[in-house]
């Protein structure tokens, strides 16, 4: 699926390995920055070189390839541009995460795909609800999906750095 944003680029989605080369940069450039945000927010100051591999040791993104998850990559023309993670929490559910635009990118419809793209994804896999845990300060991320009719909902889990929940029933529509 795609969407055009101008004349001479395109987004498009696809499912891809979450261990790609591709994807490996998309999610070392999300925990970068959402990783940077906290310390700058809670240390006044970015994280360092060993936080950051310390971290991304600490998340692994494995669980987001089948049998019990998915990760979509997006591109913008032909460039690795975004990504989103599906983890299949039960058979009617699925927990959205790494949700990421590279931030030269932002404003031109990435985000509003990638959410398309996962939620058409999580129906194909049965799923009738998408839940995610965020941060307070990821204020750009909650607006996005506010947007297109995310929830919040009461907290379920105890992650470490999630601050607000949001769900979503889909609809049972493959369109």
């Amino acid at each position: 699926m795609s969407i055009t944003v101008s004349r001479e680029e395109t987004w498009n989605v696809a499912p891809a390995l979450v261990n790609s080369t591709e994807a490996t940069a998309l999610l070392r450039d999300y925990y970068t920055e959402v990783s940077h945000r906290y310390h700058q927010l809670h240390l006044g100051r970015p994280s360092t070189p060993l936080e950051i591999e310390e971290g991304l040791a600490a998340t692994p993104s494995g669980d987001l390839a089948p049998p019990t998850g998915l990760f979509l990559l997006a591109r913008y023309g032909d460039d690795p541009a975004g990504c989103i993670g599906l983890r299949i929490r039960n058979p009617h559910t699925v927990e959205l995460t790494r949700v990421f635009v590279r931030p030269t990118l932002r404003g031109m419809g990435g985000g509003a795909q990638l959410l398309v793209s996962a939620e058409r994804t999580a129906r194909y896999l049965g799923a009738e609800r998408i839940v995610l845990d965020t941060r307070l300060d990821l204020v750009e991320a909650r607006a996005l999906y506010v947007r297109h009719g995310y929830v919040e909902i009461p907290a379920y889990n105890d992650g470490m750095y999630a601050e607000v929940w949001y769900g979503k029933r889909l609809t049972s529509s493959l369109k």
